[in-house]
């Protein structure tokens, strides 16, 4: 055999290039990419410098406000920023927003997913789609008709679930009842757990909609039930997704202002019972306060707004965090 041919036919020959990658080589040059491209890159970095301001303007007002309180901003319990010298903290504001919080989550979150579950898997499609448009008129609900409904109708209706409460669970001291309104944070909990139900239930519905048919054809080929379908498939698929949608109630659950001012008793106390009237949280405190505040005490307010700007980045960092550990394991792009 000719040299030459030999070199020929042993040399590798280089495999052809991908259709799709060539389409997208070719897409990269269209004008109307580059301006889409273009577009959503400067709406990203706008975003950021909007966000940068943000942190900025509370930054540089909260400062002037510490700067002249004669408390200790995080550990005082009292706001009087009217004093002379003015001494204000956000310890009570602090608690009661967690607290508050805590308590929607877990009571919101388990309803949720349950809800969710039932629409997409266990409920027939005559009655899961009007559940579904019920679950979206209740996002749509403004929160100063949530706030009426539960000052007016959710208050005045909590006394037997309080009575319940102290008397089988009085003695543990965090639901000891002395009587009164049920303008607690307990109360107050409730309604936020109401208000961010809608919003964790059509994230986790779409989420669980998402879930691959294969993966649950072939857990119900191996003998599973339909709940250990959900456990194994669709769970673990939409863990991301839970979460996701968990923050996103969270978010709102931290920063509700009118329907919580509406049934919150206001006091800076903190006491170890959730039934008893008081406390107080960040966003209820700026919206009763400000109209009435000085300059001093506006600036006292944008301090506290600056915590629970500070807290909120946490949160969804945390949350971002646990979505990007677990996506490997869900199988969902998070």
């Amino acid at each position: 055999m000719d040299t030459s041919t030999q070199n020929i036919t042993t040399q590798p020959v280089p495999p052809p290039a991908d259709a799709e990658q060539k389409r997208a080589a070719r897409g990269a040059t269209r004008p109307g990419d580059r301006i889409f491209l273009g577009l959503s890159r400067g709406s990203g970095i706008f975003l950021l410098v909007i966000m940068a301001a943000i942190a900025v303007f509370l930054t540089l007002r909260a400062a002037n406000a510490i700067s002249k309180d004669e408390g200790n901003f995080l550990t005082t319990f009292d706001w009087n920023p009217t004093a002379n010298p003015p001494v204000f903290g956000i310890a009570v504001l602090a608690f009661g927003t967690v607290v508050s919080s805590i308590i929607a989550m877990a009571i919101a979150v388990p309803v949720s997913v349950g809800i969710a579950l039932f629409i997409t898997h266990y409920a027939p499609r005559k009655l899961g789609g009007p559940i579904a448009y019920v679950i979206d008129l209740l996002a749509a609900v403004p929160s100063i008709v949530y706030g009426l409904w539960g000052a007016l109708f959710l208050v005045p209706h909590m006394d037997g679930l309080y009575g319940w409460l102290d008397d089988y669970l009085g003695w543990t001291g965090i639901f000891e009842w002395q009587g009164g309104a049920a303008r607690s944070l307990f109360t107050v909990g409730i309604l936020l757990a109401v208000m961010i139900l809608p919003i964790i239930t059509n994230v986790s519905r779409e989420v669980f909609r998402q879930v691959p048919q294969m993966h649950e054809e072939a857990a119900l080929a191996l003998g599973a039930t339909r709940w250990e379908v959900i456990r194994m498939a669709v769970l673990p698929f939409g863990r991301s997704g839970i979460i996701s949608a968990s923050m996103l109630g969270l978010g709102r659950a931290l920063g509700e202002t009118m329907a919580v001012a509406m049934v919150l008793s206001p006091s800076f106390d903190i006491t170890a019972s959730l039934l008893d009237p008081g406390g107080g949280t960040f966003a209820q405190n700026i919206a009763s306060k400000f109209n009435e505040a000085t300059e001093i005490g506006r600036d006292a307010l944008i301090a506290s707004g600056l915590v629970l700007f500070v807290i909120t980045l946490l949160v969804n960092g945390a949350a971002r965090l646990i979505i990007a550990r677990r996506k490997e394991f869900s199988g969902a792009n998070a």
